[in-house]
């Protein structure tokens, strides 16, 4: 079963809103996963934004912004922003450079799990 391998978040609230969250799972790598999605989900909100932005003529996110969320570990969610949403896809460094920041990042993880993990 899938949820077996995935985080779980947790809120405990109050009447003045949540007083904690916290995250559990079946292993040490529930906070990665949950810092990942959350780094993404970001990551495309943020681009959906700044396509809104630049619809209506508004003060834009700088490029630099974007990149680095990518760089930070949004680069799936930069993807999918820029797909859904078709913006910065005629930019060659945007077209080029999101892909390779993903596939910097897979090698990465690949590495380290065969390095500390196998």
């Amino acid at each position: 079963m899938l949820s077996t391998y995935l985080p779980s978040l947790g809120v405990i609230g109050g009447a003045d809103g949540p007083t904690a969250i916290f995250v559990t799972g079946p292993n040490d790598f529930s906070f990665v996963f949950l810092s990942l999605f959350l780094i993404n989900l970001v990551t495309f909100l943020v681009y959906g934004l700044d396509k809104l932005k630049a619809k209506r003529d508004k003060r834009r996110i700088r490029e630099r912004t974007l990149f680095l969320l990518a760089i930070f570990g949004g680069s799936i969610g930069a993807l999918l922003g820029m797909r859904l949403f078709r913006h910065k896809t005629r930019h060659w460094y945007f077209r080029w450079g999101i892909p390779a920041i993903l596939l910097l990042q897979i090698a990465l993880c690949a590495g380290i799990w065969w390095y500390f993990l196998r």
